[in-house]
C-alpha cells in the first residue's frame, strides 16, 4: 500500500527543501540507493525491552534486513556507514489521532468557516517537517479534508512528510459531536452541501451506509465516526450516546466490505459498549469506561487511543488563546476522571496507542505530539518504555498497519529515529529541540542532523 514508485522526484529534494531539513542531496541519493548501515548505536526493542549496546540496523530498500549487537549482522555489498556513537535508536513515532487542520488561530470555528480551504491546506504542507523534525514518521489525521490531498502529495513525493492515515470525513447524527456548527441552517452544516468543514451528517441505517461510502469514495482510509458527545461541540455532553447499535453496526460493515475498519470517537461508557459490539476497531478519547467495556475492548483486541495532550493545552491556555470557555470548563471538569480511567487501561493490559488530538493551531502545534507520552508517564503510571510502545507498535495497530511499522525488526518497514540521548532515561527528551538527529521513513533519510554516511 505504501510503496513508491522509483522515480527521481522520491530521491531528490530541491536544494531549499534540503536545507531545511539539514539534509545533504547527494547523500539523498545515496541512502537511496545504497543500503545503510546505523552502527554503534544504542538499540531500544519497544516489543520485548531489550536494549542492544552497540548495536547495527541494515537497511536494504524500505525494510530492515539485519540487526544485531556488534559485528552480528550481516552488510550488504556497496553498503554506507552512519556511525551513531553514543546515540539511540527507536522506531519512528506515531501519533494516532490528530488533525491537520492549518490553523493560524485557536479560534477553531472563525478558522473553518472564514479560511479558504486552499489556504489552511497550504499552510499545513509548509509544517509537516516540523512532524518530521520531532521524529513522528506516521499520523492518523482523524477528519479534515487537509489529508485527503496531503497524503497523497506526500506518497507521490511532491512534497516531504510523515505518512498519513486519513479518514478524511466524519461521521456525526444530527445534534451530534460532530455537527458543532449547529447555529447553522442544516443545510450548510453537512460538507456535501457547504464549505469549511469535514462534517457528514447522517441519520438511520441508509443515510449511515451512504454517508460512509462517500467518505471511502473520497479518499478515507478508514471510517471516522462519533459515538458520544464531546468537547467541542457545546450542546451535548461527553456522556451522552450517539448513534444506534443498528446505525453503527452499518458503518463498520461498509468499512469491512472495502478492507478497512471504523475509528470512534466516544467517552461515554454506554457508547463504547456499543461501538465494541458493533465491531469498531479503536476507541479514541476514552473518557469514562467503566470495567466491563475495557475487559470487552481487550478480548477483542480493540485499541484505546488516548489524547490527553490537547485536554492538557485546553485546561492551561484555552481561554486566553480564543477556545470558546464552555469548551475549556468541559475539558478541565473531565481531567482527573480521564487520567484514572487511562491508567485503569493501562493497568488492565487493554491496547493502549498515544494519540494527541492536536488540531495544527498555535496551541496545539505540530512537532510538539510527544507531549502525549509524557502525560502517560506523569500521570497514568505508563513506565517510558510502555509510553514509547504506545508511541510506536501499538500506534501501529491504531493505524490498522499489522506489525508492518512501529518496532525495529528484521524484514519491518524501516522507519528509524535517531535520538541523541535515551528517552527512555527520560521521555521529556522527545520534546527538546533538536534532540532527534536523524529521520529515516521506509529506508529513506528524511533528516539527517549527525554524521554523514561513508563507504562501508
Amino acid at each position: 500500500m505504501w510503496a513508491q514508485a522509483e522515480r527521481s522526484s522520491d530521491i531528490l529534494l530541491s536544494k531549499h527543501k534540503a536545507k531545511s531539513l539539514g539534509l545533504d542531496a547527494d547523500m539523498m541519493v545515496r541512502t537511496k540507493a545504497n543500503p545503510t548501515l546505523l552502527r554503534n548505536a544504542r538499540v531500544i526493542d519497544v516489543l520485548d525491552g531489550e536494549h542492544l549496546a552497540r548495536a547495527s540496523v541494515v537497511i536494504e530498500g524500505d525494510r530492515i534486513t539485519s540487526l544485531g549487537r556488534g559485528n552480528d549482522v550481516s552488510v550488504p555489498e556497496g553498503a554506507v556507514s552512519v556511525d551513531l556513537e553514543g546515540m539511540t535508536i527507536i522506531p519512528g513515532l506515531i501519533d494516532s489521532h490528530l488533525h491537520l487542520w492549518g490553523l493560524n488561530s485557536d479560534r477553531v470555528i472563525d478558522e473553518l468557516l472564514m479560511v479558504p480551504d486552499g489556504v489552511r491546506l497550504i499552510r499545513t504542507t509548509q509544517r509537516l517537517h516540523r512532524l518530521l523534525e520531532a521524529g513522528y514518521t506516521t499520523v492518523k489525521d482523524c477528519g479534515g479534508i487537509n489529508a485527503l490531498q496531503i497524503k497523497r502529495a506526500i506518497a507521490e513525493g511532491t512534497i516531504e512528510g510523515p505518512r498519513v492515515i486519513a479518514a478524511g470525513y466524519f461521521l456525526s447524527q444530527t445534534f451530534g459531536h460532530g455537527d458543532f456548527f449547529h447555529f447553522l441552517p442544516m443545510e450548510m452544516v453537512d460538507a456535501r452541501r457547504t464549505r469549511g468543514g469535514s462534517n457528514l451528517t447522517c441519520d438511520g441505517v441508509a443515510e449511515c451506509s451512504k454517508a460512509a461510502r462517500y467518505a471511502l469514495r473520497e479518499g478515507a482510509d478508514f471510517i471516522k465516526i462519533s459515538t458520544s458527545g464531546g468537547v467541542m461541540s457545546e450542546r451535548d455532553r461527553s456522556e451522552h450516546v450517539q448513534f444506534t447499535s443498528e446505525e453503527v453496526r452499518a458503518m463498520v460493515r461498509v468499512a469491512q466490505n472495502a478492507g478497512t475498519f471504523v475509528t470512534a470517537h466516544c467517552h461515554s461508557a454506554e457508547g463504547m459498549h456499543m461501538s465494541v459490539d458493533a465491531g469498531v476497531h479503536t476507541i479514541d478519547h476514552a473518557l469514562y469506561p467503566d470495567p466491563e467495556v475495557i475487559e470487552k475492548a481487550k478480548k477483542k483486541e480493540v485499541v484505546f487511543v488516548s489524547t490527553l495532550s490537547i485536554m492538557k493545552r485546553y485546561n492551561e491556555g484555552g481561554v486566553a488563546a480564543g477556545y470558546p470557555e464552555w469548551a475549556v470548563r468541559k475539558s478541565r471538569m473531565a481531567w482527573e476522571k480521564a487520567i484514572a480511567n487511562i491508567r485503569a487501561i493501562y493497568n488492565s493490559g487493554a491496547l493502549l496507542a498515544a494519540g494527541t488530538d492536536f488540531l495544527d493551531s498555535p496551541l496545539m502545534q505540530m512537532g510538539t505530539n510527544a507531549l502525549e507520552l509524557e502525560l502517560l508517564v506523569e500521570f497514568c503510571g505508563l513506565s517510558p518504555l510502555d509510553a514509547l510502545r504506545a508511541g510506536t507498535f501499538n500506534g501501529a495497530k491504531a493505524c490498522g498497519l499489522g506489525e508492518r511499522i512501529g518496532a525495529l525488526r528484521t524484514g519491518m518497514t524501516a522507519d528509524i529515529v535517531v535520538c541523541k540521548k535515551d528517552p527512555l532515561k527520560d521521555i521529556r527528551y522527545l520534546q527538546k529541540p533538536d534532540m532527534v538527529r536523524m529521520v529515516l521513513k521506509e529506508g529513506r533519510t528524511v533528516l539527517n542532523r549527525g554524521p554523514a554516511p561513508k563507504p562501508v
